[in-house]
């Protein structure tokens, strides 16, 4: 009995006969969920790079930029990153340039604008809350810093959670010590350096 069982055993195992179609329909769902999981990580890091780029290229052209800028001007630069990114993943963006006071040890806003719904406008009492991200500056000086921060939906459920992607970037004015708001500007506090008018873009 225990002879005649290993035989067929021994037979089974060296039996190449078999048919493709069954074969397929075992691997392909394991195939494609491969494949699925290679396209969804790499579609997650490729949002992060371009996000970070997207950012990067809106920092540069305000830098460069010598005249005052206005509403419809963050509208274009609004339009531009959500034309950089995946189109169909939800985009907000906030532009601000902050300057640095030695005497007061502390930063404060010259001007803030935010474009989409996760954001909102920096102010002088709220600046401070990310004082540790922001770079070291001679008085007075002034940076400009774009944030944007994008939510993803993965393509497939791979065990992959929705992407919340934030990125800060900050750049120092060019060709000019400042970038401008034009319009009506509120009242930044009671600081005063003689530089003109501070505070937040309606």
């Amino acid at each position: 009995m225990f002879h005649a069982l290993r035989h067929r055993l021994k037979t089974f195992s060296r039996d190449s006969d078999g048919s493709v179609s069954i074969e397929f329909a075992i691997y392909a769902p394991l195939l494609l969920g491969v494949f699925a999981a290679f396209y969804t990580f790499f579609d997650a890091f490729r949002q992060e790079s371009v996000n970070l780029k997207a950012a990067y290229t809106v920092s540069d052209l305000i830098s460069r930029e010598t005249t005052a800028l206005n509403n419809d001007y963050i509208d274009s630069m609004y339009e531009m990153t959500k034309l950089l990114i995946r189109s169909d993943s939800n985009m907000s963006l906030r532009v601000s340039v902050i300057r640095w006071d030695e005497d007061d040890q502390r930063y404060y806003v010259d001007w803030s604008a935010v474009r989409g719904g996760a954001l909102e406008q920096w102010t002088d009492g709220t600046i401070s809350n990310v004082k540790d991200d922001l770079p070291n500056m001679p008085d007075q000086e002034r940076v400009i810093l774009v944030e944007t921060r994008n939510q993803v939906t993965p393509a497939f459920r791979v065990g992959l959670p929705d992407l919340d992607i934030n990125n800060f970037v900050f750049t120092r004015p060019r060709f000019a010590p400042l970038v401008r708001f034009e319009g009506d500007v509120d009242a930044g506090g009671s600081h005063d350096d003689g530089a003109g008018d501070t505070g937040v873009v309606d």
